[in-house]
C-alpha cells in the first residue's frame, strides 16, 4: 500500500512524498509512459539516470501481449521489464475512447476486439483489479468509461454512473491490499457531472484520485476550465493525478492548480520525430541550420545526450533515420520533463514557483506554431 504526505505548499501548488513498496516518488511528478512494459527507446537504466521514480504501463495492452499469465510466470511486471522503481498501470479505460470502433460498453464491462489479431476480450472492473494484482504494480487505476467532451449530456451522465458503479465493484474485488487503487473522475466538460462523479467516488476511500476524459481533443481552454473546477472536488490528503497532460507549460499550470501526477507520450514521441524540449523552447533538430552546430541541444542540461553529442550529430542521425536518433532525443526529452518537475518542487519550496512558471511560459510563447529556437 502507498502513503502520501503533502510537505510544502505555495498557494495551491504543493510538494509531496508518495511512499511505495518500490521506492519514493517526489511530487509533483511526471511519469514516463511505458505502455507495453517499455518506455520507447529508453532502457530502465537510462530512466533511472534521468531521474525517473515511477513509470506508467497499460493493462489492456499487456493483457493482449504477452498476457498476464506470462508476466506473472516471469516474476511480475517489475522483474519482467527490469524496472526497480514504482509502477502505475492504466486500466484500459482510455482505450474505451481511443479504440471506440473496436469496443462495446455495457454494465458488465467492455468487450474489445483486439487491434492486434481481432480476438474478443471481455474486460470487467474485477478483471482489471485481478490483472494488476498479478502484475504486482504499486498503483492501479480502476476501469472507467472515458468519453470525449463533445458527447451529449445524457451520454456523459451514463458514463459517470457506469464509472462509479465500476469503481465500487473494483474496491469489492480487491484482495491484495498491497495494490493501491485510484478512482477516476469523469463527466466530460459538464461541471455538474464532474461534481457528481467526485461526490460518488470520494466517499469510497480510494488511495488516490485521477481526473480523466481531458486532453482527448477538446479546446485547451476547456481542459483548463474543467481541471481547475475539478481539483477543488478532490481530497487534499490524497495524490491527485491529471491524466494524459504533457506540454511543459501545461504541466506547470496544472501543478499550480494542485495536481501531483502527470503522464504523456509527448517526450518520446517528439524525440522520435526530432523535436527537443529546452528551457528556451523547442529545438527542431531537422532544421538545416543545425548541420554544423557543435553545441549540445541545451548547454544547461546535464543529460547523457547533451553531455556527449552535438546538435549537428543529432540532426545527422535524425535525417538518416538511424534508430539512435530516437534513443538520444528521447533521453534528452524525458530528462527535461523530469528536471522540470524537480525544478517545480524546488521552486515551490523556495516560494519562487510563479517565477519558474512565467519563465517557461515566456520561452514557449515566443515560438510561433512549431517554430524552433536558435
Amino acid at each position: 500500500m502507498i502513503r502520501f504526505e503533502v510537505r510544502e505548499r505555495s498557494a495551491s501548488a504543493r510538494v509531496g512524498r508518495l511512499d511505495t513498496a518500490h521506492g519514493i516518488v517526489d511530487t509533483p511528478a511526471f511519469m514516463p509512459v511505458g505502455t507495453v512494459g517499455a518506455v520507447k527507446g529508453i532502457t530502465p537504466r537510462d530512466l533511472q539516470e534521468c531521474g525517473a521514480q515511477i513509470v506508467l504501463s497499460n493493462v489492456y495492452h499487456l493483457l493482449l501481449r504477452p498476457g498476464t499469465e506470462t508476466i506473472g510466470a516471469l516474476g511480475g511486471l517489475h522483474r519482467f521489464m527490469g524496472w526497480p522503481g514504482a509502477l502505475l498501470t492504466d486500466s484500459g479505460g482510455y482505450q474505451v475512447f481511443s479504440l471506440a470502433a473496436l469496443a462495446t460498453v455495457s454494465h458488465e464491462g467492455v468487450v474489445f476486439r483486439s487491434h492486434v489479431d481481432g480476438s474478443r476480450h471481455l474486460l470487467r472492473p474485477e478483471d482489471v483489479v485481478e490483472v494488476q494484482s498479478v502484475l504486482g504494480v504499486d498503483v492501479g487505476m480502476v476501469l472507467d468509461e472515458c468519453v470525449p467532451c463533445s458527447v451529449p449530456r445524457e451520454v456523459a451522465a451514463a458514463a459517470v454512473a457506469r464509472t462509479s458503479a465500476w469503481a465500487a465493484r473494483s474496491l469489492d474485488a480487491r484482495r491484495d491490499r498491497s495494490l493501491a487503487l485510484f478512482g477516476i473522475v469523469q463527466g466530460a466538460a459538464d461541471f455538474e457531472l464532474r461534481e457528481r462523479s467526485a461526490a460518488e467516488l470520494t466517499p469510497m476511500g480510494f488511495e488516490g484520485y485521477a481526473v480523466g476524459g481531458l486532453s482527448v481533443g477538446e479546446d485547451p481552454r476547456v481542459t483548463r476550465e474543467v481541471a481547475a473546477h475539478t481539483i477543488g472536488l478532490l481530497p487534499q490528503d490524497r495524490p491527485r493525478y491529471l491524466m494524459g497532460i504533457g506540454r511543459p507549460v501545461d504541466l506547470l499550470d496544472f501543478v499550480a492548480m494542485g495536481y501531483d501526477l502527470f503522464d504523456c507520450v509527448l517526450p518520446t514521441r517528439n524525440g522520435r520525430n526530432g523535436w527537443l524540449f529546452t528551457r528556451s523552447g523547442r529545438v527542431a533538430v531537422r532544421n538545416a541550420r543545425y548541420a554544423r552546430d557543435p553545441r549540445p541541444v541545451d548547454e544547461r542540461c546535464s543529460c547523457y545526450t547533451c553531455g556527449h553529442f552535438s546538435r549537428g550529430y543529432l540532426r545527422h542521425l535524425t535525417m538518416t533515420g538511424d534508430m539512435l536518433a530516437g534513443v538520444l532525443n528521447s533521453i534528452h526529452n524525458v530528462h527535461f520533463y523530469l528536471e522540470l518537475m524537480r525544478s517545480a518542487r524546488e521552486a515551490i519550496r523556495a516560494g519562487s514557483f510563479s517565477t519558474l512558471r512565467s519563465e517557461i511560459a515566456a520561452a514557449y510563447e515566443r515560438q510561433t506554431g512549431l517554430a524552433d529556437v536558435r
